[in-house]
């Protein structure tokens, strides 16, 4: 029966295992036998996956079915304790498995305190949420960390805790429910390659524990974090060379691939996957339904390699994943892996993340704002967008990261481009050096040796607002509240789940308070993180306001999107209309067919009637808009212009 090695020691494994549970957890199965009959069905579903990857990880431990049989109790444990509504929650999951890629999805993403000042005042803005349509919420990381600098939260103290700044872990799962009840899903990160040097578990180590030592990558010499740094790029060059930092209440070099105080877990250790199961498992009963992986490409280290994107990377995802499928159906996986489009697409699953942002549809849609021709954004929407159909993508423009230029050279050169001359193009244009930029960016992490950097701003200040409402004229003003709505009506129309970084709806510009902080000063990612003032929200309802015309602009947008179901289950083709600056691309689903155009220039732009034709399969089409009758015709597009026409 079992002709396979593997086959047939994952049977004989779960088979021996089971008793073992059973009287582990006597009492909660007798109090209720049907939920652990629900744990065991999907237990023996996902076994088999999930075996295979912890053999293929830990099979080398002397001490493997120790490791394995405490993860199986771990799960359990955490399945008893999942609230019912949850487990409710799951089974609507597992008959509508694709409820994310549906067109009424809207995402926005912010930071509690800059948005609202805390979990309270998140919460009293569900009423702005749901007149904005949104249908998830990317509450940035609002855990317990070190005070001070943080990394902008991401440096984890502990993932139990909220910061006491934002209110309780009990506020949390209060908010949690509330939005879940008003159809706003919960987004949080879970920064799993790393934990802040105040984690518990550091603290431990740092007290000479051994065993909590090994949670992360400690080195006594300079020998083998020597050898590893042959291979190792830099990530934060101007803070510490390489990725190692010396502990002096140690006496030990640990790794640290981002800051100095973020100290690498060790993923070779069976015991930090299953601690690491039991956090997210935590985070998924307190209510979240989505978590974004952080820095997913660097979790597993190999010698000889430069430590990113590693098969076993994935294989931890993998078994992530499998646990969540026995434990938290409802819960989704979304990556974030700002490397080379290739390498982006890897992680992009079933069996890993489901959800992934988009960075280079980000980066060329600003690169078409800069160059005003489209052929790099046509080329990646045409060859490097389609992904498995049951995944999705999370389309943005802007985020809380800088932008960095993650197109392939080698994609570029196709197109006679040469990448590290147009890196430094877009780096001049978008921090105002290129004569003509209407762009008022900042640099940052400029790398001295290579010109290396990446760019800050948010988006109307990127778009030329801020130049325009400070130097320029009214005129300069219109394109750029155009630019900003065109950018956001691409990423509502491509498919997948649009993500609007909070304040863009209104045109927030850069906040250059941040210098004033000792704690954030070095880091220019923070003047693209401006504190909310609610007096300028509310003048999204004074006609004829700047925050008025971009959010009814925005909001006509979404209501388009909500509109049409094309916009959910539809194919994308990109069209060849024979002019770089304007981007085409046809939404099919059934019988139904909308042609997406958009002109990235200051310029009036034709389309001829012919290429309508071709694409729209009819002579007669009409506006999205406002349902008017479009009789074939050549299309003109006003500067910055997206419009949309259907099959009538």
């Amino acid at each position: 029966m079992f002709d396979q090695p593997l086959e047939r020691k994952t049977h004989l494994s779960l088979s021996r295992l089971r008793p073992r549970l059973e009287k582990r957890f006597a009492v909660q199965i007798e109090a209720n036998p049907l939920d652990w009959q629900a744990f065991m069905e999907r237990l023996e579903n996902s076994f088999a996956s999930l075996f295979s990857l912890y053999e293929h990880l830990y099979a080398g431990q002397y001490d493997f079915f120790y490791h394995l049989e405490n993860l199986l109790y771990t799960m359990a444990r955490m399945w008893f304790e999942r609230p019912e509504e949850l487990k409710s929650l799951d089974i609507l999951r597992e008959q509508e498995p694709l409820w994310f890629q549906s067109n009424r999805m809207l995402g926005g993403v912010c930071y509690v305190d800059l948005f609202a000042g805390n979990l309270e005042g998140i919460r009293d803005q569900i009423s702005y949420f749901k007149e904005f349509g949104l249908t998830y919420l990317h509450l940035m990381p609002l855990y317990k960390t070190p005070a001070g600098e943080n990394d902008g939260g991401y440096a984890i103290s502990s993932y139990r805790e909220v910061d006491p700044g934002l209110g309780s872990m009990e506020e949390f799962v209060s908010l949690t429910t509330e939005l879940r009840e008003n159809g706003i899903s919960l987004v949080l990160d879970f920064v799993f390659n790393h934990t802040s040097d105040e984690h518990e578990w550091a603290l431990r180590a740092i007290s000479g524990d051994l065993d909590y030592q090994e949670y992360y990558r400690m080195f006594t010499t300079r020998q083998l974090p020597d050898a590893y740094e042959q291979h190792l790029r830099e990530i934060f060059p101007d803070e510490h060379p390489g990725v190692f930092t010396y502990r002096k209440d140690l006496e030990k070099w640990v790794w640290t691939t981002f800051h100095s105080y973020q100290w690498d877990l060790n993923y070779a250790n069976p015991v930090v996957f299953d601690r690491m199961v039991e956090e997210m498992l935590y985070l998924a009963n307190a209510g979240v339904e989505v978590l974004r992986l952080d820095a997913v490409a660097f979790v597993w280290k190999q010698l000889g390699t430069n430590c990113e994107n590693l098969p076993e990377a994935h294989m931890l995802i993998k078994a992530f994943n499998a646990v969540k499928r026995i434990v938290a159906p409802a819960l989704l996986f979304k990556s974030e892996a700002i490397v080379h489009p290739d390498e982006v697409a890897k992680y992009i699953a079933p069996d890993e993340c489901q959800l992934s942002y988009n960075p280079l549809v980000m980066a060329l849609l600003w690169n078409s704002l800069a160059t005003r021709k489209t052929r790099l954004l046509k080329q990646a929407l045409a060859e490097r967008y389609k992904i498995n159909r049951r995944c999705s993508w999370v389309n943005y423009v802007r985020s809380h990261d800088d932008i960095g230029w993650t197109f392939s050279d080698q994609d570029a050169s196709r197109l006679g481009i040469n990448g590290y001359d147009h890196r430094k193009f877009l780096n001049d244009f978008y921090t105002g050096i290129f004569p003509g930029s209407f762009a008022k960016g900042l640099p940052f992490q400029l790398n001295p040796n290579t010109g290396d950097m990446r760019i800050s701003g948010t988006t109307a200040s990127l778009a030329g607002l801020e130049k325009a409402l400070g130097e320029e004229t009214s005129y300069e003003v219109e394109l750029a509240i155009r630019r900003v709505l065109l950018i956001y009506g691409v990423i509502m129309t491509l498919g997948g789940i649009p993500l609007i970084y909070l304040g863009d709806e209104i045109g927030y510009l850069n906040d250059y308070t941040y210098r004033k902080d000792p704690v954030k000063f070095g880091d220019s990612r923070w003047v693209h993180r401006p504190y909310i003032d609610w007096a300028k929200f509310e003048r999204r309802n004074e006609k004829g306001t700047i925050e008025e015309r971009i959010f009814h602009g925005v909001c006509n947008l979404i209501r388009l999107r909500k509109e049409n179901d094309v916009f959910s289950c539809g194919d994308l083709e990109v069209m060849d209309i024979g002019n770089e600056h304007i981007l085409g691309f046809v939404r099919t689903c059934s019988t139904k067919r909308i042609l997406v155009l958009a002109n990235f220039t200051e310029g009036e732009q034709i389309i001829p009637k012919q290429i309508l034709r071709i694409y729209g399969l009819d002579y007669s089409l009409y506006k999205l808009s406002n349902g008017d009758k479009y009789d074939l015709a050549d299309l003109s597009l006003e500067p910055y212009e997206i419009t949309m026409l259907a099959t009538c």
